[in-house]
């Protein structure tokens, strides 16, 4: 079988969607399936050609919509070499060109009688459409601009393809809520799952910690991921800096990962700064990869995240894999399989519950945090492993081309 990825952009910072796709492949083509991605990055980017698998980079996309005059042209040369075509995410150019070079192709074959055979398509929205999108307080502008966008093409491009797909039950669940009209042919849970990292050594631990010295020695809890109001950062520091009045051993806070310098991060940077006593126990490492990110894993007492809307979170599934428990909110979408399996704490998205969920850990006795460790590999391999995950989506298309 041969897949098409299309997806706005393949930098490692931008999280998820293009991180799944690296960490699936290897897996897939091991069971006969050879995938190719076009993005819409700048083709000088410093991260194209980094990788095993071919990206055809037709950037840089113009406008917040992506566009690019590439797209279209290398669609309608290439399209019918795939046998599946999957848009990563959604409200980007790339999803309306697709299906506009579907339905031409498509009109052609009927005009002509040509024997051209069309992939199939599938949508992946990664969570963007969650009701999240549409009801937050602070994105109204944009919510406004996604019901248009939904009204006008993405609508269409949803309800047209063979199926929609989804990694996790309460992803599926929570699209039915966002948009009216949502009639999508068919919806597919097909989970997701990342490899088992590598095995822990003594280099990762020296990779962080020439990054994050000052917590050589001390214990920590780690947030690893952008520095966003979506991720709860500020919720986490506040709740952080409550405990830190009352509780003399509290652990150092790490929070690495991209974001620092937007006005976000410059603000919480600020929250931080305003007291030597903070300034001495939360720490900024910046974006970490490779023997680092994984040292900080490896190393961490346990990886926090009170996202405010989380469709998997990757990073969540690396710190489990990692033996790391974790501590999330209930916004992420995974959390029923995490408390059900007792690998972590979850809460509500607020700041009295994430206090409350931070003073469960510390008050936890060792025997039990090392059970939380246990616990966490353990539900990493039943429900997030990528063999099981990529097994899935390979048997969810092949029924689709039968």
């Amino acid at each position: 079988m041969y897949l098409l990825h299309l997806i706005g952009s393949m930098n490692p910072s931008s999280g998820g969607p293009c991180q799944g796709i690296r960490n699936s492949i290897p897996i897939l083509e091991q069971r006969g399936i050879f995938r190719e991605v076009v993005s819409l990055d700048d083709p000088e980017s410093p991260f194209i050609g980094k990788d095993k698998f071919p990206i055809h980079a037709l950037g840089p996309g113009r406008s917040p919509w992506c566009y690019s005059d590439k797209l279209i042209p290398w669609l309608r040369d290439n399209i019918c070499r795939f046998d599946v075509v999957i848009v990563n995410g959604l409200w980007l150019y790339h999803s309306y060109a697709v299906t506009k070079v579907i339905k031409q192709l498509e009109a052609e074959i009927t005009k002509t009688g040509s024997s051209l055979k069309l992939p199939k398509l599938f949508i992946m929205p990664h969570g963007m459409l969650d009701p999240y999108f549409q009801r937050a307080p602070e994105r109204k502008l944009k919510a406004f601009r996604n019901w248009l966008y939904w009204k006008f093409i993405e609508g269409e491009v949803v309800n047209r393809a063979s199926g929609v797909l989804f990694t996790c039950e309460t992803e599926l669940l929570l699209a039915r809520e966002t948009f009216e009209h949502y009639k999508p042919r068919k919806e597919l849970n097909i989970g997701y799952g990342i490899e088992k990292p590598p095995m822990y050594n003594e280099r990762m631990k020296d990779a962080f910690l020439d990054l994050c010295p000052e917590v050589r020695g001390q214990k920590y809890l780690l947030f690893l991921s952008r520095i966003h109001h979506k991720k709860g950062v500020d919720i986490l520091v506040n709740a952080y800096l409550r405990l830190l009045e009352s509780h003399h051993n509290l652990p150092k806070l790490v929070i690495a990962g991209p974001g620092l310098d937007s006005a976000y991060g410059e603000k919480i940077k600020e929250i931080v700064d305003s007291s030597e006593k903070s300034k001495n126990a939360i720490f900024f490492p910046g974006m970490l990869s490779g023997d680092s990110k994984w040292g900080a894993f490896y190393g961490a007492e346990a990886f926090v995240l009170p996202s405010h809307q989380e469709n998997f979170g990757i990073a969540v599934v690396e710190a489990l894999a990692c033996e790391t428990p974790v501590l999330i909110s209930k916004e992420v979408n995974i959390w029923r399989e995490i408390e059900s399996a007792d690998a972590g704490i979850v809460a509500n998205v607020n700041l009295e519950e994430t206090v409350d969920m931070l003073k469960k850990w510390l008050q936890l006795p060792l025997d039990k945090k090392q059970q939380f460790r246990d616990n966490a590999i353990k539900c990493f391999e039943k429900h997030f492993h990528i063999v099981p995950a990529a097994i899935r989506m390979e048997q969810a298309l092949r029924e689709e081309l039968v």
